[in-house]
């Protein structure tokens, strides 16, 4: 046999075609889909679990709501706003958007493509059916920024005839709302109608250009005349309640850095770190302000035990210090604006004192007393909640009560 017959029989063999790494990319993109629409499905499913729990012992269907969100929110490790989001969509698709969520099943469109759809269409509920095959069917051929843009020009002509009763029904949900920043700053966010938001930047725009005496930038000096107009600004047409308020402000700073200028940041609740200049021209500006001293000072009360139910104005303001925020698991809500809750009930034998108190918005204060959520108070003020699930979260204080001991008599 030639050598031509002998390659003839046994030709090169040709490796079989590895992924390339774009090819794993899209695979690990279809696989987090896929497990994207598993989990909507278990998010309905623990909740519609707990719902029928709860109903054979007759609770608030708002409480079980509140509850298993709770309970996503710590198992997740994201916010409760962020849990009852997740559990909106999945309810959305589950109930309403089966083909949606069918499609997510197979990796046919993505997580993204199936969020516009339940927000655009949950828009217009009397034809909503009636468009789901027509906007599935784009969203598995169009890239998420088209489609977007292609739902809402379905929306636009689906709700023009009713646009007035429409932009009526946006304008209840008008807010404002305020943002954590870096290094002390902050943004302040409002929700309003377009022509309104349009005029107020067009105000603070020929209000900045007048002032030309200064080397500011146009939007530094827009940002500083909004400040000027909604703190100092004229308001004779408001009552005498909401005129001329100025805050209480809870600021720790170190007795020297005060003076002196060194030393450690200063910090204001609900706030956070400020500039010492900052934090000098609030403790001149607040009409009342509590220290926090890093030394014993006489008088701190720490405890009326079984005395009095409502604690003194003391004790709640060093607990709310001590948390600095609800001590739900990850609420963000300032304690100034808490219930100071007894976490031993007071009916049940609980003290009014710094370790059975910590501050709980008015929404974890319900779920802590009607809810299968329990409590229990740890050292240092944290609080160890347990889920319905089963499951532990240890929440501990942003700040720490210093404990004081005397000196051992000599002997």
């Amino acid at each position: 046999m030639s050598g031509d017959e002998e390659f003839e029989r046994w030709p090169t063999q040709v490796p079989p075609d590895v992924p390339s790494t774009l090819d794993w990319v899209v695979m690990c993109a279809d696989m987090a889909t896929v497990h994207a629409a598993q989990r909507y499905r278990c998010l309905v499913e623990l909740w519609d679990d707990a719902v029928a729990e709860e109903h054979r012992n007759d609770r608030d269907a708002v409480l079980v709501e509140r509850s298993v969100r709770l309970e996503v929110a710590s198992a997740l490790r994201i916010t409760e706003h962020a849990a009852g989001r997740l559990m909106g969509l999945g309810r959305a698709l589950v109930y309403r958007y089966p083909a949606v969520l069918d499609s997510m099943s197979h990796a046919g469109i993505t997580d993204t493509h199936a969020t516009i759809i339940v927000d655009g269409l949950d828009q217009l509920e009397s034809v909503r059916d009636e468009l789901v095959a027509e906007v599935l069917g784009a969203a598995e051929e169009m890239a998420t920024g088209p489609f977007r843009r292609y739902v809402r020009r379905i929306v636009d002509r689906e709700r023009e005839a009713a646009l007035a009763d429409q932009h009526a029904t946006a304008v209840t949900h008008r807010h404002v709302r305020v943002d954590a920043g870096v290094d002390g700053m902050a943004w302040l966010t409002a929700h309003l109608p377009a022509v309104e938001a349009h005029a107020i930047l067009g105000r603070l725009t020929a209000i900045a250009k007048t002032l030309d005496d200064d080397e500011r930038t146009l939007d530094q000096k827009r940002a500083d005349v909004f400040g000027d107009l909604l703190i100092d600004g004229e308001t004779t047409s408001l009552p005498d309640t909401a005129r001329g308020i100025r805050p209480t402000v809870a600021i720790t700073v170190p007795a020297l850095t005060l003076l002196t200028g060194n030393g450690p940041t200063a910090q204001v609740d609900g706030v956070g770190p400020v500039p010492l200049d900052r934090a000098r021209e609030l403790c001149g500006a607040a009409s009342g302000w509590m220290r926090v001293l890093t030394h014993p000072e006489t008088g701190v009360v720490l405890s009326v035990g079984r005395e009095q139910y409502r604690p003194p104005a003391d004790l709640r303001r060093l607990v709310a210090w001590r948390a600095a925020r609800c001590m739900a698991p990850g609420c963000g809500i300032p304690a100034d604006r808490c219930d100071i809750d007894h976490t031993v009930d007071w009916h049940h034998g609980g003290h009014t004192d710094a370790a059975n108190l910590a501050p709980l918005c008015r929404g974890h204060h319900t779920l802590k007393h009607h809810t299968d959520w329990r409590v229990r108070a740890k050292p240092g003020g944290a609080l160890e909640w347990t889920s319905p699930a089963g499951r532990v979260y240890l929440v501990q204080p942003e700040r720490r009560i210093p404990q004081f001991t005397t000196d051992p008599p000599p002997f």
